[in-house]
């Protein structure tokens, strides 16, 4: 079986605060975030190949350690995720095969556990469809009105929090990304894509820890992470 990752890092960090690099170049516990995205699939088995998927005019990447790694490739992506996940498929489409699998992670993701990963690998081995890490929700859902008050309670049964990688098999994952979408209604995640073609992903259930850096205090909680796992 063979791995392919592919990395979307072309994002421009809108929501945080500050003229600093993007998310991915910000330093957390001695690496950059986007070097712990990568790190659990440097030694995953059968990986043929890390596509990080940068801005046209990125300045940064080349300045990390990992830039220079020969499993690792780039490729120039576009406004939106969905524009540099096909960027990073079209980058390998020359090697890869219809049936290998193509794990999508997030570039702002930098606590990946490597029992997460592997579990992700062994459940979906033999799935028809693929699927993601998820995490099921556990707080109360309120949804509001316009004035920002409560119009509802939400029941939670059922729903998970969608986190990468996400893994499909290429052939599939190509064709999910090229279908047409309706103005606006670009897919989210590859999952979503897919089950735009009447498919159901399975749901994986990884560590809630897994986050997203999105705000500037997800900084600081993600160091706290990485270092009580290393102190551990």
């Amino acid at each position: 079986m063979k791995y392919w990752v592919i990395v979307p890092a072309a994002g421009s960090s809108r929501r945080m605060a500050g003229s600093g690099p993007p998310k991915q170049y910000l330093q957390l516990a001695g690496r950059s975030v986007i070097e712990w995205a990568i790190a659990p699939f440097i030694e995953l088995a059968n990986c043929e190949r890390i596509v990080v998927v940068l801005a046209e005019h990125d300045r940064h990447w080349r300045k990390q350690s990992l830039a220079r790694h020969p499993k690792i490739s780039t490729a120039t992506g576009g406004a939106e995720r969905v524009d540099s996940v096909r960027a990073g498929l079209r980058a390998i489409a020359a090697d890869v095969a219809e049936d290998d699998w193509v794990l999508v992670h997030d570039a702002a993701r930098p606590c990946l556990r490597d029992t997460d990963l592997s579990r992700l690998i062994d459940e979906l081995a033999d799935d028809g469809v693929g699927g993601l890490l998820a995490a099921p929700l556990v707080d109360t859902l309120k949804r509001a009105d316009v004035s920002d008050r409560v119009q509802a309670t939400v029941p939670r049964d059922a729903l998970w929090r969608a986190l990468t990688p996400q893994m499909f098999r290429y052939g599939l994952l190509d064709r999910a990304l090229r279908a047409e979408h309706g103005p606006g209604a670009g897919p989210t995640d590859e999952a979503q894509a897919v089950e735009a073609l009447g498919l159901q992903p399975r749901l994986v259930r990884g560590d809630p820890d897994n986050i997203k850096i999105t705000l500037p205090e997800d900084i600081e909680r993600a160091t706290r992470l990485l270092k009580s796992w290393s102190a551990s």
